[in-house]
């Protein structure tokens, strides 16, 4: 089969691998149909990601057709749509038990990062019965792709974390995916306002679509300023950071109103500098996190009514054997556009 995989930092591949077969009898060998990339692979492609070994498939997210179960999988068979998560989970460790599958003592973040990913012909998934989601017939596969990772991440690290109530005021500082998954998810809960900034024109535009109330540019507008006067001068209900940096955590420092909550949902490859000593005064609850897919069935219910539509993210369509034109456009985002790709087999 081929696969996408990392060749050392800077490096990668499209190249000829071993088709993976069951390991273990939870086991489930999946055939990829839809794929796409993530902002934690351009991280990994950096050398930012020491666990990801030369040769690793990259890859956490997709949705394919079961190609052969372990003979302890019970709720799968071959021929079967799934959805695959980002997380795997055995559930039944301490963790899994209190649905922390992201800890999972054999799972959590593993595919593309510790095991072989999805960003090949066909990837192997332990404890498939509780790392597949079963794709209803007539479901929108490229939707549901946007379920493996971006959208749970959204919900729950960024709104309910984040404590989002109907009414608030929030901010979103970073438009990309995440963030637009954040946006969307946000508006189940009706708050009052919504925040969009960034430093990308055609993000912001985006993001208006989607239901953002307001955008401010990084660069144009005087972020802090503008925050503090669309608010009365209190500072937002819920600041929530999803890119990742110290200057856009330090904002969301700068934008909370007393007993507001920060949301961290961006990965920080560096320290960031915390404002205690401003804080503590104000009641400020924080939160962070890695995403635990706890919430996936639920928002496959919502993406089937129709009442969040994660398809808009999609903005470039290749083929699977294009992935490195694909990753060419994911990884100049602002130049050509892009949010979110799909690649389809």
């Amino acid at each position: 089969m081929k696969a996408l995989t990392y060749q050392g930092p800077g490096k990668k591949g499209w190249v000829e691998k071993e088709k993976p077969d069951i390991q273990k009898p939870t086991d489930v060998i999946v055939r990829i149909t839809k794929t796409t990339i993530c902002g934690t692979d351009l991280h990994i492609l950096k050398g930012d990601v020491p666990a990801v070994t030369e040769g690793r498939t990259l890859g956490h997210e997709g949705v394919g057709v079961v190609e052969e179960a372990g003979a302890a999988v019970r709720n799968f068979k071959k021929g079967d749509a799934v959805l695959i998560s980002c997380i795997t989970s055995c559930g039944s460790c301490p963790n899994c038990k209190r649905q922390l599958y992201s800890h999972c003592s054999d799972g959590g973040w593993i595919l593309g990062h510790l095991i072989d990913g999805t960003q090949a012909e066909y990837v192997r998934i332990p404890h498939g019965d509780n790392s597949l989601y079963p794709i209803p017939e007539g479901s929108d596969e490229e939707a549901l792709v946007m379920l493996s990772d971006i959208m749970p991440t959204g919900f729950e690290i960024g709104v309910l974390a984040g404590q989002v109530k109907p009414g608030d005021s929030i901010a979103i500082v970073g438009a990309g995916p995440v963030g637009m998954a954040v946006l969307l998810t946000a508006q189940f809960y009706s708050p009052g306002r919504i925040i969009m900034i960034d430093t990308d024109g055609a993000r912001l535009e985006m993001a208006r679509q989607f239901g953002a109330t307001d955008t401010l540019t990084v660069g144009k507008d005087d972020v802090i300023a503008s925050v503090m006067d669309m608010t009365n001068g209190l500072g937002v209900d819920v600041a929530i950071e999803a890119v990742g940096v110290p200057a856009t955590f330090d904002t969301c420092q700068k934008i909370v109103s007393a007993g507001g909550n920060i949301a961290n949902v961006g990965v920080h490859g560096t320290a960031v500098e915390l404002h205690i000593e401003e804080l503590w005064i104000k009641n400020i609850n924080i939160s962070m996190g890695l995403v635990n897919t706890n919430t996936t069935p639920m928002l496959m219910k919502t993406v089937q009514s129709g009442k969040v539509k994660p398809e808009q993210l999609i903005t470039h369509r290749f083929k699977l054997d294009e992935i490195e034109q694909a990753y060419e456009v994911f990884g100049n985002a602002s130049r050509e556009k892009a949010m979110k790709v799909i690649l389809a087999q």
